[in-house]
């Protein structure tokens, strides 16, 4: 069955807590919620959101635990190997989850097996922008102008096997062109470089675009949602302005140690949806460039189990390797 970050939006209202109530006995302390990634970025701060929310209805404080290190792995190789008594949690990405097993032939987790999905927390959607002086105004023209120059065209990415060169090398094989991959280090610079010119087009989040968009610095052709963004609602979808199909975005989801009790899952599932639909949340997700979107553990691991062979066909279509 195929989830679309579309049809996941209206699963807050159906995933809402009605007669039930939380366990007597969970949770008798604080719990830890571990962030793979340094402080100040859009998981960390979303982790804040939530667990705040959290620790109001339950009496008991939510922490965020920023342990980064190698993409992400380090943090939730922690928590695959911590007990699982509903303590110690994840705040997971699509890089963790999925571009990760991807790229990397030996990771000391497995995403499936080693964590129990609780529910998808938010989604960011990738815009792809050009530097100004490249005659295209959509994805369609772009892709022509790409064919007419093969191998010319160059993209920016935060590293070799991160979202933004899997998501392009996605574009290129749908779209059946040839651009040359740039790597750099780190989102800021990926889209620097197509700022000033030094690469042709980058695949980045709305926070990191809209200022330069705004400021005519760059040229927005499409965002990848499968629908248009409340976020950006004037700027078409790549799928409908010319490469149908496509998407690319970062969702951000709450885990489990597996073997977590599904009493306990389904409580933290009520408690994150819960959070998500409070007054005010929607803005400061849309801060963070953001969308809520909420849904069940299954619904979790069906987007984890789609975007596990989704990217990686793409990494062995495209050999992508780790640096």
């Amino acid at each position: 069955m195929r989830i679309t970050l579309a049809t996941m939006a209206t699963l807050a209202v159906i995933a809402l807590p009605g007669s039930d109530t939380w366990s007597q006995t969970y949770p008798a302390k604080p719990v830890r919620i571990v962030v793979p990634f340094p402080p100040g970025g859009a998981s960390d701060i979303i982790s804040r959101l939530i667990g705040r929310r959290l620790g109001e209805d339950l009496g008991q404080q939510f922490v965020v635990d920023n342990r980064p290190g190698a993409a992400g792995i380090i943090g939730c190789d922690m928590v695959a190997r911590s007990a699982p008594d509903g303590y110690t949690l994840l705040m997971g990405t699509t890089g963790t989850q999925t571009t990760n097993p991807a790229v990397f032939s030996k990771l000391p987790y497995d995403s499936i097996k080693d964590f129990a999905p609780i529910s998808l927390v938010a989604v960011s959607p990738f815009v792809l922008i050009v530097h100004p002086s490249l005659p295209v105004k959509n994805a369609k023209e772009l892709i022509a102008l790409a064919k007419s120059r093969p191998g010319e065209l160059t993209y920016a990415s935060s590293g070799i096997g991160g979202i933004a060169h899997l998501g392009t090398a996605l574009f290129d094989s749908m779209a059946g062109t040839r651009m040359v991959h740039v790597p750099y280090k780190g989102s800021p610079l990926q889209t620097l470089a197509t700022v000033t010119g030094e690469t042709t087009m980058v695949f980045d989040s709305i926070t990191v675009t809209e200022s330069f968009i705004k400021a005519k610095r760059v040229r927005a052709l499409g965002i990848a949602s499968a629908k248009r963004s409340s976020l950006l609602p004037d700027l078409p979808t790549i799928s409908e302005s010319g490469l149908k199909g496509f998407e690319l975005a970062s969702w951000y989801a709450m885990f489990a140690p597996a073997a977590t009790s599904p009493e306990i899952t389904r409580n933290l599932q009520r408690g994150v949806v819960k959070a998500i639909a409070a007054p005010g949340m929607r803005e400061q997700f849309a801060g963070l460039g953001a969308e809520p979107i909420g849904g069940t553990p299954e619904d979790l691991a069906a987007v984890v189990q789609r975007d596990l062979k989704k990217w990686a066909k793409v990494a062995r279509d495209a050999n992508v390797k780790p640096e």
